[in-house]
């Protein structure tokens, strides 16, 4: 054990060395090799007429969305779990905040929105945020607008945060937690991040307006710049690919390999707390306005339409999954209307800047009964054991709104139409609109995504297993994971 701790201590020292040496101070004095020859920039980013309003907006937003991490989710999930199992969910969705945030200040924020190919970013561009500073400004959706770098970076960083504390809820209560940990740091690594660079990263709207002048070549160079599935045209406004279905499928494959809790299915293992889960629930709405609204980096009127569309959008499918529940079941529950909430804010999040106010009141009313469909007769035919039904609500909600995306973005349904950013200022694309064109991109987005995701989750989870382990034995999942790998427990009473 004293040897482990050795080890553990000297990395993390090595860790903080190479930070220190990172600092800019250090990189001055030891820049003794000439730096390549700087491509001629095609838009200057510039803080000089930033919009305080835009910056408020966007830190509030940063604040809503860590709040939908801890405690939002950590109590959603922790209230649906059994007692003994309580405090494991709250430490690991902490931790796995903790975690990512660090690294995505190390490296994630650079292989994510930096340049190296279509497909991912260079980890060392900006490793340890170098050269990312207060005088630093990221773009927007508008020509001439941009934020501070360091604000955008923070926004960012939450989504990176709560995505994989989403996969927490398919293997509860049977999960070791630092396989688990480490699981997390090599899939954001390697999965996460690349997904995000192909959906999100660009060079903004001044860039392609610039290239456009410039001829057919220039605005071919700017495009190699941006993501794969960006350069496709698929639109993502707020994470439905990103967060909701990588999540999802991770999910799946991760319950799916760690095999079933004892005595699943036979035994009852109803949540110790629905009033623990409707507070989490209750928070996640609060901060999913940050998360979808937020996601427009400006305080505009497309964030009043993103908040619209994610308000709507989310009773509406609360209504629908206890009227669901009403016709099959003949009551309607309380974990019910929660889990409604939640499929709605799931299916809102990439149509959310797109879509109209009643396109977004369909598709809440539609998401319901497909996510139902999915927790209810899905899962039992095929006896896997979701816990807390990641794959059933944020995979089928995110890729059934990732799809409707597609369809409600028409100017013909009320939708917002798709920006022109080869021109200046970007203008709306609302005439002629093809739904089929953009369904089939946005199918293809959804492939990617479940490929990308599943399989490299599939093989870092065997690797890991065949290393170390996941499971804990039985006598432990028997106890309970609280004591057991915590030495403690949630309540003493």
């Amino acid at each position: 054990m004293m040897k482990q701790s050795t080890k553990i201590l000297a990395g993390l020292g090595a860790v903080g060395v190479a930070a220190l040496m990172c600092h800019p101070a250090f990189a001055q004095a030891a820049a003794a090799a000439p730096a390549p020859a700087a491509t001629p920039a095609i838009a200057t980013p510039s803080l000089a007429n930033m919009n305080k309003g835009d910056n408020t907006w966007m830190l509030v937003s940063t604040l809503l969305v860590l709040m939908m991490s801890v405690p939002g989710l950590a109590l959603f999930y922790g209230g649906l779990v059994r007692t003994k199992n309580m405090l494991s969910v709250l430490t690991q969705v902490l931790m796995i905040v903790c975690m990512v945030g660090v690294i995505w200040v190390c490296w994630g924020y650079s292989e994510t929105f930096t340049t190296y190919n279509a497909f991912v970013g260079n980890p060392f561009t900006k490793l340890f945020l170098k050269g990312v500073d207060a005088n630093a400004a990221a773009a927007t959706f508008s020509n001439g607008v941009y934020i501070p770098e360091l604000t955008y970076v923070l926004f960012q960083m939450t989504f990176a945060m709560i995505t994989p504390a989403l996969f927490v809820g398919s293997v509860a209560e049977r999960i070791k937690f630092s396989p688990l940990m480490l699981f997390v740091a090599l899939w954001v690594t390697f999965i996460y991040f690349p997904i995000a660079h192909m959906v999100w990263c660009w060079d903004g709207p001044d860039a392609f307006a610039a290239a456009a002048l410039k001829g057919k070549d220039a605005l071919a160079a700017v495009a190699a710049d941006s993501g794969y599935l960006y350069n496709k045209g698929a639109l993502d406004f707020a994470g439905g690919t990103v967060v909701h279905i990588n999540a999802g499928i991770t999910g799946l494959v991760m319950c799916l390999l760690l095999g079933k809790r004892l005595g699943y299915p036979n035994e009852p293992m109803p949540p110790h707390s629905l009033t623990m889960t409707m507070i989490g629930a209750s928070l996640l709405w609060v901060g999913w306005f940050g998360f979808n609204a937020g996601s427009n980096l400006e305080a505009s009127s497309v964030a009043s339409v993103a908040f619209m569309n994610t308000m709507i959008a989310t009773a509406a499918a609360g209504m629908s999954w206890l009227l669901t529940e009403q016709i099959v079941r003949g009551k309607p529950s309380l974990l019910g209307a929660a889990s409604g909430v939640v499929a709605g804010l799931v299916a809102v999040t990439p149509a959310s800047g797109y879509a109209g106010t009643m396109g977004s009141v369909i598709l809440g009313l539609m998401v319901s009964p497909i996510c139902f469909f999915f927790v209810s007769y899905v899962k039992s035919k095929f006896k896997y054991d979701d816990s807390l039904d990641v794959f059933g609500v944020h995979c089928i909600g995110g890729i059934t709104g990732a799809l409707m995306t597609g369809i409600l973005a028409n100017p013909a349904l009320g939708g917002q139409g798709i920006a022109d950013y080869t021109t200046k200022p970007g203008t709306m694309i609302v005439g002629a609109y093809d739904w089929v064109g953009q369904l089939i991109i946005q199918a293809e987005a959804v492939g990617i995504t479940l490929v990308w995701s599943g399989v490299g989750a599939a093989i870092l989870y065997v690797i890991i297993d065949k290393l170390w382990g996941f499971r804990v034995p039985e006598e432990v999942e028997r106890e309970g994971l609280d004591i057991a790998e915590h030495g403690e427990r949630a309540y003493h009473y």
